[in-house]
This record gives C-alpha cells, structure tokens and sequence, in this order.
C-alpha cells in the first residue's frame, strides 16, 4: 500500500515509469492516467489510451485497453480476483476478472463495472451518459451460491444513460441500448435497437447511420 500511494503522488512521467517497473504494468508513453487509484493485477494501456481523475479500479486480474480507449471521470472498477483463496467461485475455474476495451472504445463517467467475471467492450463502442450498472455476479438462490457469467458489448455499440447490464448479457455489435434499460439475456440481432426492463428489439436501425462507419472514436 504504501508503494502504491508514493506511486500516486508523482507527475505522471515518473508515476508511469514507477507503475511499469514497480507494478509490471504495461503503459504506453502516450497513454495517461489521471488522479485516480488503478491498480489491477495487471494492467495493458496501449497508444492513447486514458484513465481519467477520480476513477478507481481495483481487485481485478486485468485491464487491458486497445489503442484510444478511454476511460472517463469517477468509475467504480472492481472485481473479484482469481488469486485468492476465498471459496467464493471455486466451482468457476475457468472464470476470469477483466475488463477488455477495444480500439477507440469509451467508458463515459459515474458508472459502475463489476468484473467478477470478464466484461468485453468493442471496438468503437460508447457506454454513454452516467450511472449504469455492469453487474457480472450474484447469488444463485438454487445453489446457495456466489455466481458469474461474463458482459459481452459488441463493436460499434452505444449504450444509453442509466442502464443495468446483467452478467451473461450480450449487445451485439451496431447496436443501441436505450436509456433505463435491463439488458439481462445474451442478444443476436446486430443493426437493432433494444430497449425497456428487460430490454427487447425494438427496430432495425439504419445501416447507413454514420455513428457505425466512424473512424475516430471521438464524436464531436
């Protein structure tokens, strides 16, 4: 702990050679983290990628961020590590405690991820406006147990205000989740809006919308 605050406290070029070599974390030299606490296992920042101030992420095997990924303001990151010898998840070997944001993908601010188990986010991909949940474990009220399943978002995806994603979710890619919705089931249908508690198909989209043809995650 006390490492970590000393590694806090310095300007960013020394903060993040100190996480490289100190920590083994793997950041780019045009990667950034502002003032906020990140500390995974591991963590990969490739070309661009950021963290902003005020986020924590903590208890996880891994963050591992493509090229321009972004994190933005006052996340709440955490996990359940593989490394430990509670008997929480002992019946899921297999299971895995990361968060992997693809090229260009953006994670806005005041969310909460729960990465219990693995959440992907696509290429490209927008978890918009403030205050959705990704909740990847729970409780099995059958097996009296601590359970998880993994959060898939599709490429290309944006994903609205306020919404509660459940583990085993899938939004595919070129898809919309509406504002307030509960994503609680794994989807099939790209180019398709999904909407209400739980969420439903709602439309086709058009294939011509220019949000899914962008090249530059930055929407202006």
């Amino acid at each position: 702990m006390f490492l970590k605050l000393i590694t806090f406290f310095l300007p960013w070029s020394l903060r993040r050679r100190a996480l490289n070599r100190w920590f083994g974390f793997e950041i780019h030299p045009t990667a950034r983290i502002g003032l906020a606490w990140v500390f995974p296992n591991k963590l990969v920042m490739r070309e661009g990628a950021r963290i902003d101030h005020l986020t924590v992420a903590i208890n996880l095997d891994l963050i591992d961020m493509e090229p321009k990924a972004s994190i933005g303001r006052g996340n709440w990151i955490t996990g359940f590590p593989t490394n430990t010898d509670s008997a929480h998840f002992k019946h899921q070997p297999k299971r895995q405690a990361e968060l992997w944001l693809g090229e260009s993908a953006s994670v806005n601010k005041d969310h909460h991820i729960d990465c219990t188990n693995r959440i992907y986010i696509g290429r490209f991909a927008t978890i918009a406006g403030y205050q959705s949940q990704f909740l990847t474990h729970s409780i099995n009220v059958e097996d009296n147990i601590q359970d998880s399943a993994p959060i898939y978002i599709g490429d290309y995806t944006f994903v609205g205000t306020n919404v509660v994603v459940l583990g085993g979710a899938v939004l595919p890619a070129h898809s919309v989740l509406g504002a307030k919705s509960l994503l609680n089931r794994a989807c099939i249908d790209d180019w398709t809006l999904y909407a209400g508690v739980p969420a439903k198909a709602i439309k086709e989209i058009s294939r011509g919308a220019k949000y899914f043809t962008r090249a530059e995650g930055y929407v202006i």
